[in-house]
């Protein structure tokens, strides 16, 4: 009798293979590898609950290169990737019963709709003898190592560094594993990877302005990396440039390929203790650590509180009752037609290029709720739609602190937008550089061009109302 054990690797959002534990752990107990990766029609063709694509051109063209890369690094290695398009828990149960495995190694999600991805299969694997295994490589560390059990995790990010980071170790990354004495199922069809226009997109020519004009995938997120230590060095002046608007040095860049698991956190802790060996370390290298912690802080919080993060009373279950689903609103707030240049100009770069810096999305979601009193969960749920690095913790985490719902112990995250306006884009460029009907406008009143009389807007090139909109709110 035949002893030799086939089982499946599923690729969900940890699209590399460095440092990579369910390929790492399917290779110590397989003799027959089957590395997968399915396009779920509900996130590639569905909506959210406010009607917007569930994900929109910009991450769509960034996971399709990342699932080509994919491909591409296991071919080096001796293997390949299955790939198609469907429903997972389908699609994968169908792999598992025809090719008679054992086990499918997959990394653990822990939101509402990946949860229920992972339970739907695990029912139907139970059903014919096989158990999925499951991995945790998205967070910088293990949660068997944190001090605490998950149920008493605490609900302010200062609490939990000071609890994690002198105590807990980050391990380190994983090896990329041999394949050479693995099998890969050859009478598997390994599929064609889909196109932008099978998702219901057109093909696009990235804007030339985005501060993110990369590729998906793990080469890239590796070549970024050492780019941004080892290059330029721009990490040691980090803490200093993060709140910069314009360009693709002034913040890492690294959270697109975070989210899809392109890159490991551990691996970029361990190069940054590595650059810091050599170069020192200040508190631009730490700051960078320190964001690396925020996110797994939301990734904690959203497996604690589950659903909660998705309702509009977050996790401290407080509704405010002055938010309103107000639509006319919240389109002129998506399309950049508020009126308020600072709000616009970023908009129209999440429009454009599926980016925007997070000084940026702080200040739009803060206009949104409490100018405009428009439904937090709206801006969030367009958020998942648009951001080529949406990560469904991190976002809405993010939307829960400013509502005032969230981990934050103060009740309101309240920005004045021409203060932060006029700090962090004091000279007007960044607003220049998506709008350009205001590029002749002064310095002295770009953050406020409504301000400006008749003769000075002829002089300015721009008709407040007719080539700018009035501005919504008296700011």
């Amino acid at each position: 009798m035949d002893s030799k054990k086939s089982v499946i690797v599923w690729f969900r959002q940890d699209l590399r293979i460095h440092d990579n534990e369910a390929l790492t752990d399917a290779l110590r107990c397989g003799d027959t590898i089957i590395p997968v990766y399915v396009f779920d029609d509900r996130i590639f063709k569905g909506a959210t609950r406010f009607g917007f694509k569930k994900t929109n051109q910009f991450r769509a063209k960034f996971i399709i290169e990342s699932v080509q890369n994919l491909r591409k690094n296991l071919q080096s290695i001796g293997s390949n990737l299955i790939v198609q398009s469907g429903i997972p828990e389908d699609i994968i149960f169908d792999i598992a019963n025809k090719h008679k495995t054992s086990w499918v190694f997959c990394n653990r999600e822990r939101t509402v709709e990946e949860v229920n991805v992972q339970d739907a299969l695990e029912k139907k694997l139970w059903s014919i003898g096989q158990e999925m295994r499951y991995s945790r490589g998205k967070m910088l560390y293990y949660t068997q190592d944190l001090p605490f059990p998950i149920t008493h995790m605490m609900d302010t990010f200062t609490q939990f560094r000071k609890e994690v980071e002198k105590v807990v170790r980050v391990r380190q990354p994983l090896p990329i594993v041999d394949f050479s004495n693995k099998n890969f199922a050859e009478e598997i069809e390994i599929g064609a990877i889909p196109s932008l226009e099978d998702f219901g997109h057109e093909n696009f020519v990235p804007d030339t302005r985005s501060a993110f004009p990369y590729e998906g995938g793990e080469d890239s997120a590796l070549k970024r990396l050492h780019y941004y230590l080892w290059e330029t060095k721009a990490i040691s002046t980090y803490k200093e440039t993060r709140n910069e608007l314009i360009g693709d040095l002034f913040s890492s860049k690294f959270s697109p390929w975070l989210a899809q698991g392109c890159i490991s956190p551990k691996t970029i802790f361990h190069e940054i203790k590595k650059y810091e060996a050599q170069h020192g370390e200040n508190e631009s290298t730490y700051w960078l650590f320190f964001e690396l912690m925020w996110r797994d802080f939301f990734r904690l919080i959203g497996k604690k509180y589950g659903k909660s993060i998705f309702l509009k009373g977050g996790i401290r279950n407080e509704i405010a009752k002055d938010l309103t689903n107000d639509r006319k609103l919240l389109t002129l707030w998506i399309e950049g037609r508020t009126g308020i240049p600072f709000i616009d100009a970023n908009m129209i770069e999440l429009k454009l290029t599926g980016f925007m810096s997070n000084r940026g999305r702080q200040n739009v979601a803060s206009f949104l709720i409490n100018d405009l009193h428009v439904n937090w969960q709206m801006g969030a749920s367009y958020f998942e739609s648009m951001l080529i690095d949406y990560d469904p913790c991190s976002n809405w985490c993010n939307w829960n602190y400013i509502a005032g719902v969230g981990c934050d112990p103060r009740a309101n995250r309240y920005f004045n937008i021409m203060t932060q306006a006029k700090k962090y884009d004091h000279s007007g460029a960044y607003v220049k550089h998506w709008l350009p009907a205001l590029n002749q406008v002064p310095c002295s009143v770009i953050h406020c061009p409504h301000v400006m009389n008749s003769e000075e807007q002829e002089l300015a090139g721009v008709r407040i109302g007719h080539d700018y909109p009035k501005a919504m709110v008296n700011l």
